[in-house]
């Protein structure tokens, strides 16, 4: 789930039914604490809202012009080679790695259909998540004298503890949703982030919910990962006064059983609760919140914005406000998706999409080698479905965007 600087343009976003890739639709999931019913038996969706700025105004997103297609001309010819995907592709968090997944295969699928001169190999390697999995996992891709180009870590976790692994390799990695801002800034020449990170999305959905919603009090509850704890500092930061030091809380990756942090919060009477985590600790913090009789505003991230988060949160994630720094799929890239995967695309599809598709357009150019692959991405510039990508230095994104959604 991000310095940096991108001025980005914050959209508040949409997407109807981008039920964000239910990727994770094998992995039935609990509802965990709260009595609330599941959201199968309502019809509950993560809509998009309004694009927003840094400040949480209102903008008009940017026109885009015609994606770089993974199928190229047709006439590409390459060796043997293969790309990575890395990141949770099973466990509590699964639904955001395989969508991310399914993105990088349709781009490779479509690119193979149309080249039978270059068969790129495209090679997954399940982390679960977890920071240490990574590291075991990590030196399994480097290894591999086939694979040039990475997309992943999923994590923010992860790719900390792996970073330095892929760029003694020489590896160009790629993430789709690392979004914790210290990534960037550990000297790394083989990262690339494929979104904005936690300082854009963090300043923007703060400033949303004190300007534009107008809140006063704000509590906000970390899970101590690197990713909830890097996203909550920018958050608390941006909020300032309204963000209520008596109910600044740090629970723990994993719980299920949030009813301290419930008494802590019931205890202040906050407008809202802004929860810095993932979807599988979200879903029973909401419910046992509105159990315990919370009637203000639930608002969380990117690791929140899964239908996962709705599945198993049932009625308690209605009118649940969600920020990402994710592009909504829609048009053609949303229809093929369904057809091949059987489900709407999800929360990172169209990233993993668009960062496999610039390192096939990399192969297609003749770029075989990971030092060839690695300067070609490194000086990238093109239209992608989600957003332009270029990046600086130090492997941000020059231009990148944030969206807010809700479950309605």
């Amino acid at each position: 789930m991000p310095g940096r600087t991108m001025r980005s343009a914050v959209v508040l976003g949409s997407a109807a039914l981008l039920a964000f890739g239910v990727a994770g639709c094998q992995q039935q999931s609990q509802s965990s604490g709260g009595g609330g019913s599941t959201a199968e038996a309502s019809d509950l969706k993560i809509v998009e809202q309004i694009p927003i700025d840094q400040n949480g105004a209102e903008v008009k997103p940017p026109a885009g012009s015609t994606p770089v297609d993974p199928a190229g001309d047709g006439k590409a010819t390459c060796p043997p080679v293969s790309l990575a995907m890395a990141g949770a592709l099973t466990g509590a968090d699964a639904a955001l790695g395989v969508n991310i997944k399914n993105g990088v295969q349709m781009a490779v699928d479509a690119h193979n259909a149309a080249n039978p001169g270059c068969q790129v190999q495209l090679k997954t390697f399940d982390t679960e998540g977890d920071p240490q999995k990574a590291t075991q996992v990590a030196p399994q891709i480097v290894d591999d004298a086939f694979t040039i180009g990475l997309i992943g870590p999923a994590f923010s976790g992860e790719t900390k503890a792996t970073g330095q692994i892929f760029d003694q390799a020489g590896l160009a990695a790629t993430t789709a949703s690392a979004t914790n801002v210290t990534l960037s800034e550990q000297g790394w020449k083989t990262f690339f982030r494929g979104l904005s990170n936690d300082g854009v999305q963090g300043q923007s959905v703060a400033n949303y919910l004190k300007n534009n919603l107008g809140y006063k009090k704000v509590c906000v509850v970390d899970d101590s990962t690197d990713y909830g704890l890097g996203l909550a500092k920018v958050v608390r930061d941006t909020l300032a006064g309204v963000a209520d030091a008596s109910c600044n809380i740090s629970v723990k990756k994993g719980d299920k059983d949030f009813s301290a942090a419930v008494n802590q919060v019931k205890g202040v009477s906050p407008d809202a609760v802004f929860y810095s985590g993932y979807y599988a600790e979200a879903a029973p913090f909401v419910q046992q919140l509105r159990d315990g009789g919370f009637t203000g505003t639930f608002a969380s991230a990117d690791g929140t914005k899964d239908p996962e988060f709705v599945k198993q949160a049932g009625e308690a994630s209605k009118d649940a406000i969600l920020s990402c720094p994710c592009s909504p799929a829609t048009g053609d890239f949303a229809k093929n998706y369904k057809e091949k995967f059987g489900q709407d695309a999800g929360t990172y599809s169209l990233e993993g999409y668009d960062l496999g598709t610039i390192m096939l357009k990399g192969i297609d150019s003749g770029k075989i080698t990971r030092a060839d692959l690695l300067d070609f991405v490194r000086n990238y510039q093109g239209q992608g479905v989600a957003r332009h990508y270029q990046w600086t230095d130090t492997g941000e994104l020059t231009d990148a965007m944030v969206w807010i959604y809700k479950v309605q």
